[in-house]
């Protein structure tokens, strides 16, 4: 089997990782980029102003972590989308098509109880 040629994808215009993980891994053509949630980068806080501003500052992060790997939201497929409540969705979703106007991406959106959420996408080697 072929070794497969990973890229961490990183830049200064999106939050510092909390954690032991990358802002994105390229992965051949294929990138995963992990959640972000609306914080500044500058200051590591999240932004005042509700649901609305935490979605534009979010959108903006994963606009900073595309263009680092020289892509754009054109080139999203998929999208998941984690609410804290779904009486939030009108507002994420307003949002949302301020970044998505044509061709969307597939999406899902979820209700969480508490975030931080671990999904990890694997490689089995065997």
């Amino acid at each position: 089997m072929a070794a497969v040629v990973r890229k961490i994808i990183s830049t200064a215009k999106a939050p510092t990782p909390l954690g032991s993980y990358s802002q994105a891994v390229l992965v051949d053509r294929t990138m995963y980029i992990a959640g972000q949630v609306g914080l500044d980068p500058s200051s590591g806080k999240l932004v005042p102003g509700g649901v609305k501003e935490e979605a534009k500052q979010a959108f903006k992060n994963l606009g900073e972590i595309l263009k680092a790997a020289g892509c754009d939201f054109s080139n999203v497929v998929k999208t998941t989308v984690l609410l804290a409540d779904m009486k939030d969705f009108n507002d994420m979703n307003e949002v949302y098509g301020q970044i998505f106007k044509s061709n969307f991406p597939a999406r899902v959106s979820f209700q969480v109880a508490a975030l931080p959420i671990v999904s990890v996408t694997y490689k089995n080697e065997s």
